[in-house]
C-alpha cells in the first residue's frame, strides 16, 4: 500500500497543535489590554502606567517637578519614564509569548 499515508496523521497532529497555539495567542492578544507594567523615574518624580497594548494608562507627576523656568528636565523625566514603560511591555510580552509556545520562536509574533 501507500507507506507515506502514517505521516499524514503525524501532519494532522501538527496542524491541530499549531492552530490551538494560534487561538492562545489571540487570546493573548485580547488580554494585553488588561495586564499592567509601572515605571517611576526620578525617584518617583513621574510615574506611568501603561497596558500590554503599549497605551498609557496613567500618568503622574510630582508637582514639585513642575518648573516652568526648566521645562526640559519635566519632558527628559516623562520621555524616560515612556521608554522604559514600553520596554518593560515589550518584555513582559515576550515573556507570556515564551510561555505561550514553549519557548519556540515564531518570527513575527514578538
Amino acid at each position: 500500500m501507500l507507506k507515506g499515508l502514517g505521516d499524514l496523521g503525524k501532519m494532522g497532529g501538527i496542524l491541530k497543535q499549531a492552530m490551538e497555539m494560534k487561538g492562545r495567542i489571540e487570546e493573548l492578544k485580547e488580554n494585553l489590554g488588561a495586564m499592567h507594567v509601572e515605571t517611576s523615574v526620578g525617584g518617583d518624580m513621574v510615574t506611568i502606567v501603561m497596558n500590554g497594548n503599549m497605551e498609557v494608562v496613567s500618568l503622574k507627576i510630582d508637582p514639585s517637578i513642575i518648573d516652568t523656568e526648566d521645562p526640559e528636565t519635566l519632558e527628559g523625566m516623562v520621555a524616560a519614564a515612556v521608554n522604559a514603560s514600553v520596554s518593560k511591555v515589550q518584555e513582559m510580552v515576550k515573556d507570556k509569548m515564551t510561555e505561550l509556545t514553549g519557548g519556540v520562536d515564531i518570527p513575527g509574533i514578538v
